[in-house]
């Protein structure tokens, strides 16, 4: 199964009173995760992987206790993270799934002032995802 770039569920401007503009939405989607798209397709043509789910690509190259991951994972996991990345968010007021709020960590008073003498504690799931962004498992597979 090669990978296909999802449309957007809701239109490019959707975003623009929410701080996202237009202009940011077509090259994040449009060029952006497309390349994912297309640079995991040829990186999957001729291999095993080729026919096989995403779900399938994503577990089976990943490597645990690696350094740097393979290009196939790197490219079939961007993909999958900003296929979700656009179901997320959209137009209009959302809010968090409780149980996903009541188990996020609240700043505490300390934490919060210590950042002005500070930096910011980096999480290891930088490293991992990129910087500003990290997974939270809910225990649940889809």
């Amino acid at each position: 199964m090669s990978f296909t770039l999802p449309d957007l569920p809701y239109a490019h401007d959707a975003l623009a009173d929410l701080g996202m503009s237009k202009e940011t939405l077509e090259y994040h989607h449009d060029l952006h995760h497309k390349a994912y798209v297309d640079n995991g397709n040829k990186l999957i043509a001729g291999t095993e992987w080729e026919g096989k789910s995403l779900e399938d690509i994503v577990k089976g190259t990943y490597q645990a206790g690696a350094v740097a991951q393979n290009g196939i994972f790197n490219n079939a996991s961007q993909h999958w993270n900003h296929a979700q990345f656009w179901e997320m968010m959209g137009p209009g007021e959302s809010k968090m799934p409780g149980d996903l709020e009541r188990r996020s960590p609240r700043p505490s008073a300390r934490s919060t002032s210590s950042r002005k003498t500070s930096p910011p504690p980096v999480p290891a799931s930088s490293a991992r995802v990129g910087p500003g962004w990290r997974r939270t498992p809910t225990g649940r597979s889809r």
